[in-house]
C-alpha cells in the first residue's frame, strides 16, 4: 500500500494544501494521522478522488510543450493479462491509457495509487517511477 504525505498527495492532486486538508475535514478523502502528528493518504483514495476531480478542472491555457511530454500522475487502474498491462494513470485533468508488457507492470509494482511519469512521444506512453516519490 503507498501513502503519502500532505504535500506530496497535494501535488498529485494538482491543488493546495490548504484545499486537500479542507477535503479530508469534509470527508471528500481521508486522512489517517500518525502518532506524531503527521497526516497520511493512501495511494488508493488519492487515485479515486483523481478521477473524480480530472473531469472538473478545465484546460482554457495554451501549452508550451515540445513533443516529447512527462506528465507526473497516479496510477488509477491496472489489468493484466498473460502478456500484457493496461495501465490507467490521471494527471491533473488528463487521462493516459499505456499498454505494457505485463513483466514491466509487474516489475514497477504497479497497482491504484502508485506515483508515475506518463511519457508520451507521438501515440506512445510510457510509464516510469520517479525518483522523488
Amino acid at each position: 500500500m503507498s501513502t503519502y504525505r500532505v504535500g506530496q498527495a497535494a501535488e498529485l492532486l494538482g491543488v493546495s494544501v490548504d484545499t486537500l486538508r479542507r477535503w479530508a475535514s469534509a470527508g471528500r478523502i481521508p486522512v489517517t494521522t500518525a502518532p506524531d502528528g503527521k497526516r497520511y493518504y493512501d495511494g488508493a483514495d488519492l487515485a479515486r478522488l483523481a478521477v473524480e476531480i480530472g473531469g472538473e478542472t478545465a484546460l482554457n491555457q495554451p501549452r508550451a510543450q515540445s513533443a516529447r511530454n512527462r506528465f507526473v500522475g497516479i496510477v488509477t487502474r491496472v489489468v493484466r493479462d498473460q502478456v500484457v498491462a493496461q495501465v490507467d494513470i490521471q494527471a491533473g485533468p488528463h487521462r493516459f491509457v499505456s499498454l505494457i508488457t505485463r513483466e514491466a507492470a509487474d516489475e514497477l509494482h504497479l497497482e491504484p495509487g502508485v506515483v508515475v511519469d506518463a511519457v508520451v512521444k507521438a501515440t506512445n506512453v510510457g510509464v516510469e517511477i520517479p525518483s522523488t516519490f
